[in-house]
């Protein structure tokens, strides 16, 4: 379900610094989230709680950018901002989103996902500038690595190993579609890549269905973080309202790339206290 909103974003900021080797990235991330299913959540200590509340509101965050640039560009900042306002505190509230909501969400991404690559493959590139596979630059596989292992995680435990397969599958047939038919230096020029995609597909008539799909994308994995840092903090509501009406102040002058990392290794560190909390837990029995 994360997968489908940081796509939007996360493919030009991952292709702006690993070009062709972002499909690297990819595999290396799934195998990073395939590895992050085993591991348990974090403890309730103050550190535990601290990491995953950044961890789900910088999720939000990058959610709202894409959510802001694709489906009201010409009011991007506010929109962003409202949105990060609406679904902390929808979440804040305690409103949960009914499990075959996210399973339809879900399903509709996966075919958009996949009718998009067979969109883009099917039309013969035009000529890229500097499309070329150039010598691997680790920095950027790793970075791209790390934007991407936020959402290449499973919601649930059951059955994880497959859903990060399938999630990683996806991803990586995306983005391949998508250097395949912008190229590396093209794709990572914009924050709306994926526009661009179907309009160099000849597809420009599915920009509203890309519409859609970055409402889906964006507001129901946000929905679900936002009422997850309320289960995993118990932050009081009126502490969470201040924090919103901070976000969505500052939200507005973020660029992405920074926002993604910092995700990333939030994500990274919630899982190395879930392993720490193993180990105590085990030490401890």
């Amino acid at each position: 379900m994360r997968l489908g909103g940081g796509l939007l974003v996360a493919l030009a900021a991952g292709a702006a610094g690993a070009g062709w080797w972002l499909l690297a990235g990819l595999v290396l991330a799934a195998v990073a989230a395939g590895v992050a299913a085993r591991v348990p959540e974090p403890g309730d200590s103050l550190v535990d709680r601290v990491f995953v509340a950044v961890a789900r509101l910088s999720e939000v965050t990058v959610y709202a950018i894409a959510f802001g640039a694709y489906v009201l560009p010409d009011y991007r900042a506010a929109a962003a901002a409202a949105f990060v306002v609406v679904v902390t505190g929808v979440g804040f509230a305690g409103l949960k989103i009914p499990t075959i909501v996210v399973r339809v969400a879900c399903g509709l991404l996966l075919a958009a996902g996949l009718g998009l690559v067979a969109v883009c493959v099917a039309v013969p590139p035009v000529a890229t500038v500097g499309g070329g596979l150039q010598p691997p630059d680790f920095a950027g596989v790793l970075v791209a690595a790390v934007v991407f292992l936020p959402f290449l995680r499973p919601w649930r435990s059951e059955n994880a190993g497959w859903r990060v397969l399938v999630l990683g599958a996806v991803a990586v047939l995306v983005a391949f579609a998508a250097l395949y038919q912008l190229g590396p230096v093209r794709l990572g020029l914009s924050l709306t890549s994926l526009r661009d995609l179907l309009s160099a597909a000849d597809a420009d008539a599915l920009q509203p269905l890309l519409t859609a799909v970055a409402v889906v994308g964006t507001v129901v994995p946000a929905l679900a973080a936002g009422s997850d840092v309320r289960i995993r903090t118990g932050v009081p509501g009126v502490v969470a309202r201040i924090a919103a009406l901070v976000a969505a102040f500052l939200l507005p002058v973020l660029p992405v790339l920074p926002v993604l990392v910092v995700a990333g290794l939030a994500t990274v560190t919630e899982l190395l206290l879930g392993v720490r909390a193993r180990r105590y837990s085990g030490a401890r029995d």
